[in-house]
């Protein structure tokens, strides 16, 4: 998804955040898939990018999955280094059960979400 501009990036991912903050706590998978769609949206800034990891590391540290939380803290130390050489793979969901290598189609699921962050009034922050 590197088809968005810098700007509907931004836009997209708040609302994207505002979807996985606001969902129901017993929706751990839904919860994922929004933060999922948030990476895959954000990945090609890297502000974003680390932002969604830094969610996904949070979130699977609340869950209490110390395999997530490894893959996390994985890809927050491969972000930078990601960005500087420019090898993003592109649909990557940002999940510790996928390669942080990669690339991938992305879910239909994911789709759904980011078509709905995309026609939605966004929140003001995430």
């Amino acid at each position: 998804m590197n088809t968005f501009t810098p700007e509907e990036r931004r836009r997209i991912f708040r609302p994207l955040m505002h979807g996985f903050k606001t969902a129901s706590a017993a929706e751990t998978g839904e919860r994922w898939a929004w933060l999922e769609a948030a990476h895959v949206v954000g990945q090609h800034d890297f502000t974003l990018h680390w932002v969604s990891h830094t969610a996904m590391l949070r979130f699977a540290l609340y869950n209490g999955d110390p395999r997530e939380a490894a893959g996390q803290l994985l890809r927050l130390t491969l972000v930078p280094l990601g960005h500087l050489l420019q090898r993003l793979p592109a649909g990557n969901s940002g999940r510790a059960t996928v390669s942080a290598f990669a690339p991938m189609p992305v879910d239909e699921r994911l789709r759904q979400l980011i078509w709905q962050a995309s026609t939605s009034t966004p929140p003001s922050s995430f």
